[in-house]
């Protein structure tokens, strides 16, 4: 053998390497790592009545308090409001063929109380409930499901000055009598309901900082019992749709409950994340799951605890076929010695979120509201209701819209929806917010969260890039 230095040595070892290294190189290019989402996942896109409809007082619809709210001066952006939207009511054909264009299989569409109820009680609209049905029937047409929210916060205005709104009793059973007459009617094409969409929206932030409708701001005491007459429409709407709709029909909710993910993935910061999530949760989704307030929670508040009545809280405890969670960010937790067992912590000031700042970039988000829930509840089925982001949308010189930032967000929710399944919870599909531009509440028309940008002059709507790579991740059923 010929002798060899050590640099020669040296350098034909690397070679080889290299050679060796080149087929994998290729293979791995040929076939990246594809994270698979379970045969039958449910793909789909979600909207809201109030954010999209427009049609403010046309058929019949009566006001509601986000009419009233954003017709005041000061509460919303510009005091723009959703007299006009994505007016879809007039062009919901459109928008279904947009759907149909991603091959997404469900839509989760709320339907304006308003609409069906004017004065909230009392004699229904019949073109109010035309409308949903032209909906439904144009959705199954497309061989897309209906996923139907009835209470998206646009209370009948009517509620509010009669009643108090939420602050009342009546609301509850008004929204269960509107429930049994909606889901009686539709429930022969409709068979996947949900009740009220994220508690805290229309009760703390309606009632007690005054950042949504009706923009109250009322003390504690008060709070807690609009927070109990929330989840207690929940609970007898569950109940009005069992008994006006056939066997088999699936009922749930739609709730964005506090999101906690352990820092460092310890067993001791993951029970930390448990415990900070059954305390986030224990005024609403808490007592739904569990058929009771946690006693925690009660005697923290004290003397300001919610009032309850005789079977308040078997109503609200009702039995549940899927839970749905709208998640966006997330806090990060560790264990620690304090009575609770967990702090919060801090954010830096350098960390990083979207167009709207409260989306703090938190990926791990969906992978841990889906563990956290079934861990401590156990429901049958969970569904991601909500998750999306806002972006600063322009269009480009060609007319193009290249969300690279929210295709980047969407991608790691979903990777995170995809490890959540793998590991066996119950994930059985997600629907995107939102299928296109739209009002964005208090934030009027400054915020875009959807997947089609929406010329507000025109009304034309435009595929993003987001919406391309959404339809590809649907055909592939994973996220590569």
């Amino acid at each position: 053998m010929k002798n060899l230095t050590r640099r020669q040595f040296g350098a034909g070892i690397a070679a080889t390497a290299a050679t060796l290294a080149l087929p994998k190189l290729a293979l791995a290019q040929l076939h990246p790592i594809s994270r698979e989402l379970p045969q039958g996942f449910l793909w789909g896109c979600a909207t809201a009545a109030y954010q999209i409809e427009g049609a403010a007082s046309e058929d019949g619809r009566g006001p509601s308090v986000w009419d009233t709210f954003s017709h005041t001066p000061g509460k919303t952006y510009n005091g723009e409001t959703g007299d006009v939207a994505d007016d879809s009511y007039h062009l919901y054909r459109e928008d279904i063929q947009l759907l149909k264009n991603l091959g997404v299989a469900t839509y989760r569409f709320s339907i304006s109380w308003s609409r069906i109820f004017p004065s909230g009680t009392g004699q229904p609209n019949p073109k109010g409930l035309d409308y949903y049905n032209r909906v439904v029937d144009e959705l199954l047409a497309n061989s897309i499901t209906p996923y139907i929210t009835l209470f998206h916060w646009d209370l009948p205005q009517a509620l509010q000055s009669r009643v108090g709104g939420w602050q009342s009793r009546d609301t509850s059973k008004a929204f269960a009598d509107y429930a049994a007459y909606v889901t009686k009617r539709l429930s022969d094409r409709v068979h996947h309901w949900m009740t009220t969409n994220e508690f805290v929206c229309f009760t703390d932030n309606g009632y007690k900082n005054g950042s949504f409708a009706p923009g109250l701001m009322l003390p504690p005491a008060q709070v807690n019992q609009i927070r109990h007459h929330g989840i207690l429409a929940h609970g007898l709407g569950v109940q009005a749709i069992r008994a006006n709709t056939p066997s088999g029909t699936q009922v749930g909710l739609a709730e964005n409950t506090n999101v906690y993910v352990p820092a460092i993935e310890t067993p001791e910061n993951i029970e930390a994340a448990r415990k900070a999530t059954r305390d986030g949760a224990a005024p609403f989704l808490a007592p739904l799951m569990e058929g009771h307030y946690p006693a925690s929670y009660l005697e923290r508040e004290g003397a300001n605890a919610p009032k309850i009545e005789p079977g308040d809280m078997e109503a609200i405890g009702s039995k549940l076929d899927f839970v749905g969670l709208n998640v966006y960010t997330a806090d990060y937790v560790e264990a620690d010695s304090s009575a609770q067992g967990y702090a919060i912590l801090p954010r830096p000031a350098s960390y990083p979120h979207m167009t709207s700042p409260w989306i703090e970039i938190t990926p791990e988000c969906t992978y841990w509201t889906i563990r956290n829930v079934t861990d401590l509840w156990h429901p049958p089925a969970i569904f991601i209701t909500e998750n999306g982001c806002s972006s600063d949308d322009v269009p480009n010189a060609a007319g193009h819209i290249e969300d690279t930032d929210r295709v980047m967000y969407l991608r790691n929710h979903i990777a995170n929806v995809q490890r959540a399944a793998a590991e066996g919870y119950p994930i059985k599909g997600y629907f995107l917010w939102s299928l296109m531009d739209n009002f964005e509440w208090a934030d009027g028309y400054s915020k875009r969260f959807g997947i089609h940008y929406v010329d507000f002059k025109t009304e034309k709507r435009t595929p993003k890039l987001s919406a391309a790579w959404y339809r590809d991740t649907i055909a592939r059923n994973a996220v590569e």
